[in-house]
């Protein structure tokens, strides 16, 4: 399975958004940069059509990368229930 996850990188605290295998380390090597996301700055970058290709293909976003697509508006709040109910 693949997931749509933070990794950090840098010194400071930067984050890119990107496609990982779940099998792989959490540092491993990834499919494909997605984003990056900047919190003291509070900026953010995403490859939309990126994204869309990966959850399109079964992608599962943590919840901070379904936090950061929701404020940024990519999605309506409805659509963005991948994992609310698998564990209830």
């Amino acid at each position: 399975m693949v997931k749509l996850h933070l990794r950090r990188c840098g010194r400071k605290q930067l984050y890119r958004i990107v496609a990982i295998d779940v099998r792989s380390r959490r540092e491993g090597r990834d499919l494909r940069k997605a984003g990056f996301y900047d919190p003291i700055k509070n900026q953010t970058y995403l490859n939309v059509p990126a994204i869309f290709y990966f959850l399109e293909k079964g992608a599962q976003p943590t919840g901070t990368v379904q936090d950061i697509l929701k404020t940024a508006g990519v999605f309506p709040e409805k659509e963005l229930r991948f994992n609310q109910t698998q564990f209830t």
